[in-house]
């Protein structure tokens, strides 16, 4: 029979399979390229609410 040799500690024992409960992070679509991005981040395109903030590589491959 297996006997544990060390107690577990309250914190390790609450985060035990604390992973398994995790949620997929808040999307937003931006309004402007109607693109998925997570909220209160830079959408891949360089957008946040609706304009442009950020010049991208393909920006300046146009320019």
């Amino acid at each position: 029979m297996a006997v544990q040799q060390n107690k577990k500690s309250t914190s390790k024992r609450g985060n035990h399979r604390a992973h398994d409960f995790l949620s997929n992070p808040a999307t937003a679509v931006e309004p402007g390229t109607g693109e998925v991005h997570r909220r209160h981040h830079i959408s891949p395109n360089g957008f946040y609410r609706g304009k442009k903030v950020v010049t991208t590589k393909q920006d300046a491959a146009e320019e």
